[in-house]
């Protein structure tokens, strides 16, 4: 199910909507299913584990962004999309500007990853593989909880019961 390219996307709409600059972004659930059960990849940025995500370029889909965006923070090659779960809203400010972003999540896999490789450029310091019960744990923000659940859901409805 590919969403439609975006028309006019850029990756900050400069209009502020009540002093807001908003953000589109997207980003992955990436699992790898093994022997002894499915994994989940997570991210150490900025000293907060998180979930692989990043802002959308002119003229591309939500896909090729989370697709794009977790092979950049990764270096993990080859991974295919399954599924669309959900879309996050978050607000932050970095600078004294307040901004509020919209991010489109996959769920996403990969059959035989190549060693991760941190973007250090983009705070991104650790990366580590945990079951999905460990995962819930360890992210910091209330809105990836709800991402890494919709992805459980998903899993078992889906009759992948090793999640």
């Amino acid at each position: 199910m590919l969403m439609k390219k975006r028309k006019r996307v850029s990756q900050v709409n400069r209009s502020r909507k009540n002093n807001i600059v908003t953000l589109t972004a997207a980003g992955g659930v990436l699992a790898w299913d093994r022997e002894d059960g499915s994994e989940i990849l997570l991210i150490r940025r900025n000293g907060f584990w998180d979930l692989p995500k990043g802002k959308i370029e002119k003229g591309e889909s939500y896909e090729e962004c989370a697709l794009r965006e977790v092979e950049e923070e990764t270096g993990i090659k080859n991974l295919q999309i399954e599924s669309v779960l959900c879309k996050t809203w978050h607000e932050f400010a970095r600078d004294e500007i307040h901004y509020g972003k919209t991010t489109y999540w996959f769920s996403m896999k990969v059959t035989d990853p190549n060693q991760p490789v941190p973007q250090q450029s983009e705070g991104i310091t650790e990366i580590i593989w945990v079951k999905p019960e460990v995962a819930l744990e360890r992210v910091h923000f209330e809105n990836l909880k709800e991402v890494l659940k919709k992805f459980r859901q998903k899993k078992r409805r889906d009759g992948k019961s090793r999640l």
